[in-house]
């Protein structure tokens, strides 16, 4: 009888987060972050990554979003987990917008390939990843060239040893024919909703390989520390 291979948990550095989803965080898990916008994904990522980059587990984080990087580096500084003395040390940002553009998904997939391979991180962001899926359902074949792009990008990450992160905005968790749904290791979904005339944020951890997370909706803020989880109270059956 073989012995069990042992998956290291990495702490999220998210109060709540490592809770709900049964422990911490798959090493070299391949993970989704999806949900509507505005509802936290890229405050979640980046707090994440902070949390899990060091000078023995770099992170590079891709922007393909059409805004200037400097600008969502702005507003990512208002939090106290974002250290800008680490920007260009442990953490790495490289935008993809006109790769995007001008490029096809192969071409793109070797751009990620040529910086993965330069920096050896260990920790992955690409965001947003909607954007990737948006400019192949523009292209012929463009369901076949996504899921193809989705999972040589998770052979690859996997293989090299990076937990990583894909933040897209989706607008419902029901797509379960999606190819990144599919290949995805962890799925987290964030929502939000007025009740009231107060916002409510809510997270779900729709999927998590190997390990069991609480299920159901759970609340969370943000505030100027990033985000805060609230698990939820199971209550178990009354003993007799």
């Amino acid at each position: 009888m073989t012995d069990r291979v042992a998956i290291r948990r990495l702490l999220t550095g998210v109060p709540g987060l490592d809770q709900i989803l049964g422990g911490g965080l798959p090493e070299f898990s391949f993970n989704l972050i999806a949900g509507a916008p505005g509802a936290g994904k890229t405050t979640l990522a980046q707090q994440i990554m902070f949390a899990l980059a060091g000078p023995d587990r770099p992170a590079l984080y891709f922007t393909v979003v059409g805004e200037p990087p400097l600008k969502m580096l702005r507003y990512q500084q208002q939090f106290t987990f974002f250290d800008i003395a680490r920007v260009n040390q442990t953490v790495r940002y490289v935008n993809l917008s006109q790769d995007v553009v001008s490029g096809t998904l192969e071409k793109l997939l070797g751009r990620i390939v040529q910086e993965v391979e330069a920096t050896s991180p260990g920790v992955v962001i690409v965001d947003s990843f909607r954007t990737v899926a948006q400019a192949a359902e523009r292209a012929q074949n463009g369901d076949l060239d996504l899921q193809h792009f989705v999972q040589q990008l998770a052979i690859r990450l996997t293989s090299w040893q990076a937990t990583t992160f894909l933040v897209g905005e989706y607008p419902s968790p029901a797509a379960e024919e999606n190819p990144v749904f599919t290949v995805a290791d962890g799925l987290l979904w964030l929502v939000q909703s007025l009740d009231r005339n107060s916002m409510v944020r809510k997270i779900q951890v729709m999927k998590m390989r190997g390990q069991a997370p609480i299920p159901g909706l759970h609340t969370f803020r943000i505030t100027n520390d990033g985000l805060q989880v609230f698990p939820r109270v199971i209550v178990g059956p009354e003993e007799k």
